[in-house]
């Protein structure tokens, strides 16, 4: 649906605008170039993963001469790179092409005779799955799926991915001993835990086996995993010893994002220090409440919500935290509001959209199609409502990835 031009217009336009500020700020290109200017490193071999990838690839050849690349990426930005090997896998569940790219990553780095450089952003935790011996892709990839639909957090999730995995939790360190490795990391962790981004291929593990199976029988999952995961995390876990020592350095955030917007928006813009974090529910909830005592004015906010799926649509947490604002807002009575909630990567969930922007027409654009907006957030259905109502935040891949960023205007 086409929405027709409304008083909000300005309003909205204004919104995106202070969103794709925080998106540029998150430029991963840049963030390579400052770290990797005068430094040297010998016989380099540069492997980039994540949705950030080819981009930060593309930064690190122009300062780092290198004979071997791999960038492993999601498969809408994985782009043919000159002097480069660039692979495509599946996001957010892996496949088999991120199973050949990781067979392909190991081979690299047990060769590897200088400094190896890592460029690591969000989205590399299912894009480079080597599932430890025992455990299938398959069976990986279920449990992946097990972990999307419980509402768990990117650091929960993680956990137990790192366990899985013969890269995460410092595995990548150990395939490439004793090549001295520098990691440049893009923060789509709110925490900024360098543990929790892609799972942490260059840091020690967020936790232990046995810490990892307690958080999915808390989570009511562990009944569902398949016999072989079930089976592996029961097992002792055996001392690997140190990990070998790298240099990490954290180079784009969610937090750098949230503070360029806020220049965009101007002194008077009220910016929400604490991430928006756990239930969407909760989430809307909050950005409302700020709204109601804070009165007219810009807000903003950063974070990553989760999305417990209790329905067979289909969304994302921006969508349906935007579909959610909308609905209380309604209740609340504003009359002059917009609600921008996007991905920085540009994807939200497994849709084409980054998220959603709405105002007080949404609801009664919906409406106006046969669309109960109770009904669509029960069936977790936020993507179709909001293209109803016209009201779908699409901004292509970006390249980038730091989590979420939300923008209120009310006046």
């Amino acid at each position: 649906m086409l929405r027709t031009s409304s008083p909000f217009e300005a309003m909205r336009a204004q919104a995106r605008q202070i969103f794709l500020k925080g998106v540029e700020a998150a430029d991963p290109a840049h963030a390579v170039e400052a770290a990797l200017k005068g430094r040297h490193f010998t016989d380099p071999l540069i492997i980039a993963v994540g949705k950030a990838a080819r981009t930060m690839a593309e930064a690190a050849m122009k300062h780092v001469p290198a004979e071997t690349v791999i960038v492993v990426t999601n498969y809408e930005n994985a782009k043919p790179l000159e002097g480069a090997e660039v692979r495509a896998a599946g996001h957010p569940v892996p496949d088999a092409e991120g199973a050949r790219a990781a067979l392909r990553v190991e081979e690299a780095l047990s060769h590897a005779k200088g400094d190896v450089i890592a460029l690591i952003s969000g989205g590399g935790s299912a894009l480079l799955p080597a599932p430890v011996v025992g455990v299938s892709l398959e069976d990986k990839a279920e449990v992946n799926r097990l972990l999307l639909a419980s509402g768990a957090d990117i650091v929960t999730m993680n956990l137990v991915r790192q366990q899985l995995s013969r890269l995460k939790g410092g595995g990548l360190l150990r395939a490439a001993a004793p090549a001295k490795v520098t990691a440049l990391l893009l923060s789509d962790v709110v925490s900024d835990d360098l543990r929790a981004i892609a799972s942490g291929p260059t840091v020690s593990p967020i936790g232990t086996r046995e810490e990892a199976a307690k958080v999915l029988q808390d989570l009511g999952l562990w009944e569902k995993l398949p016999h072989s995961v079930s089976a592996y995390l029961a097992r002792p876990q055996a001392d690997l010893g140190a990990l070998p020592e790298s240099e990490v350095e954290l180079i784009g955030s969610n937090k750098i994002s949230v503070a360029a917007m806020a220049h965009a928006a101007g002194p008077e813009a009220q910016v929400d220090k604490t991430p928006l974090e756990g239930d969407v529910a909760e989430a809307a909830q909050l950005i409302v409440e700020r709204a109601l005592t804070g009165g007219a004015g810009t807000y903003l906010f950063g974070g990553e919500t989760t999305v417990k799926l209790v329905g067979d649509g289909m969304g994302g947490r921006n969508q349906e935290l935007a579909l959610r604002v909308a609905m209380l807002a309604e209740e609340a009575g504003f009359e002059d509001y917009v609600f921008l909630s996007g991905g920085t990567d540009g994807r939200d969930g497994p849709t084409d959209a980054a998220g959603g922007l709405v105002d007080p027409g949404t609801l009664d654009r919906m409406r106006a199609v046969g669309l109960d907006p109770i009904e669509v957030v029960g069936r977790n259905d936020s993507y179709h409502g909001l293209q109803a109502a016209g009201d779908l935040l699409q901004i292509g891949a970006t390249g980038t990835n730091v989590a979420d960023l939300q923008v209120l205007i009310r006046r």
